[in-house]
Formats: C-alpha cells, sequence, structure tokens
C-alpha cells in the first residue's frame, strides 16, 4: 500500500473509530446518574454498570459489521480471533466515577495495527469533551466549537512540572510509594486528576507528568495514541514503549528522562 492510500486508510478508520465512540457516548448518557443504574461487581471485584456492558456492545455491533475482519479486546467481552488489525476497546474508563455521577469518565477506542497503536478516540460526553489522534495526522480535541490541535507543555525542568499520580494506593499496591514521593518532592506541583482525563490534561499541555499502575492495554491504548501524537511520550514505569507491562509513564517528552531518573533513584 502507498503512504497515501496508508494514509486515507487510517483516516476512515479514525472516522469510523469518532463514530463507535458516538454510539458508546449514547448508550452511556442515556444511564449516567440514574437511580436505576444496574451496578455488579467482576471477579476482581471492580464495578462494572449496565452501561459499560451498553456501549461495548454497541461498539463491538459496528466493527463486526463495517470491519468484519479485525480483532477486538474490550474490557467487559475479552478478545475475539487474532488479527493484524485489533480495536482496543474501554467502554467507560472511571467506572467508579461514572457510577458515583462524578463526571470524569470516558470511552477509550483505539486501533493497533500490527503490533502497533495507530489511532485513538477518548470521549468524555459527561464534560462535552472528545480528544481523538492517528499517525502522521496530530493529535484534536472538541469543546463546544470547532476542532483544534492540541500538544503537550514545553516545561522542561521538573520544579516547574505538574504531576498526575492517579492514586497513592496503585502506587502504595505496586511498591512504589516510595518513588513516587521522591518525584513529588521534585515537581512543582500534584494532583490526581485520576483516569484517562489526566492523560488529556497532558496532551493538552495542562499537565506534564502522569504515572499509574495495575493498567491493561484497554485503559491506555487511546490516551497512548493520543499523547504521542500531541509530542509526548508514553512508557511503562521501566521506560518501555510496549502498552502490556501493567503499568504507565506518559510525559511531555522533555521530561520523560529526569522523570524516569527521579523514580528509579538514578543521578542524571
Amino acid at each position: 500500500m502507498s503512504p497515501s492510500a496508508a494514509s486515507a486508510s487510517l483516516a476512515d478508520d479514525l472516522a469510523l473509530a469518532l463514530r463507535l465512540a458516538d454510539a458508546a457516548d449514547a448508550e452511556s448518557m442515556a444511564r449516567f446518574d440514574r437511580a436505576d443504574l444496574e451496578i455488579g461487581q467482576k471477579a476482581d471485584r471492580s464495578h462494572v454498570t449496565a452501561a459499560d456492558l451498553a456501549a461495548e456492545r454497541a461498539i463491538r455491533e459496528i466493527i463486526a459489521a463495517e470491519r468484519p475482519d479485525d480483532a477486538i479486546f474490550g474490557e467487559e467481552y475479552g478478545a475475539t480471533s487474532s488479527a493484524a488489525r485489533r480495536w482496543i476497546v474501554d467502554p467507560i474508563d472511571g467506572t467508579a466515577n461514572y457510577l458515583r455521577g462524578v463526571p470524569a469518565w470516558g470511552t477509550m477506542i483505539a486501533l493497533e495495527i500490527d503490533g502497533v497503536v495507530s489511532a485513538g478516540v477518548v470521549s468524555m460526553p459527561a464534560m462535552g469533551r472528545r480528544w481523538w489522534a492517528a499517525s502522521g495526522m496530530g493529535a484534536w480535541t472538541l469543546a463546544g466549537g470547532e476542532p483544534r490541535t492540541i500538544a503537550v507543555s514545553g516545561v522542561d525542568r521538573l520544579d516547574e512540572a505538574s504531576l498526575s499520580f492517579q492514586s497513592i494506593a496503585q502506587w502504595r499496591d505496586a511498591g512504589h510509594l516510595d518513588a513516587l514521593l521522591t518525584l513529588q518532592g521534585r515537581v512543582w506541583r500534584d494532583r490526581a486528576y485520576g483516569d484517562v482525563w489526566s492523560y488529556m490534561l497532558l496532551a493538552e499541555g495542562r499537565v506534564d507528568i502522569v504515572g499509574e499502575f495495575d493498567v491493561k492495554e484497554y485503559d491506555i491504548a487511546a490516551a497512548a495514541a493520543i499523547v504521542r501524537e500531541a509530542g509526548g511520550r508514553f512508557t511503562s514505569f521501566e521506560g518501555s514503549d510496549s502498552l502490556d507491562t501493567l503499568s504507565a509513564l506518559a510525559t511531555n517528552g522533555r521530561l520523560h528522562d529526569a522523570t524516569l531518573d527521579a523514580l528509579h533513584g538514578r543521578t542524571p
């Protein structure tokens, strides 16, 4: 396939991903903040709602109809057969927020081609926000007006950086709370914005470092596509580019090596 043909194909895939987000939004918003929301627990004791299930079903139905040869890996219904093209889906990232009526939750949809995440969409309909990106096409957002491009910050010093660490419990349970406290002591400010929103704030240049643990590919794939296309870096806690290591570290790129050094007690 020629470069121009590949770009056209990826543009079609991104357009489909945006329509998938529309379908998921319709399902999740119809149930959001309702007193009769059905809530259950998975085997790992994490919550799942009727909205999680309905949103993923809506996404899968469209993919099955329009990309029948593509594989799907979703949080709620698992993986289909393997293929060179794989859709990675988290129907509601931030289910704990969703079931409490907190608007900071979102749908994450990514497309992986030959092992590389090539496109991603994040939609947070309760906040009226959406972000998307595809390889070579830039990163974009929509917040009520016209789409606009986004980029990570130009901050290049830890003592001027804003850190979102997701949760103390994650870092403690992973055995890295001391590393977090070391990094926290070197940055300008720290907050736990939480879940996918942290990464989108990073992609927009509003946060400079995001780190978390106990994450699956569907928790981070779409965010990784957007952060990278916005000019940032997205690796594991150890610095690997792989998304299946159960950890994530995203920065504006300029701060990545210094952040890894601080977390691992290395002298620059």
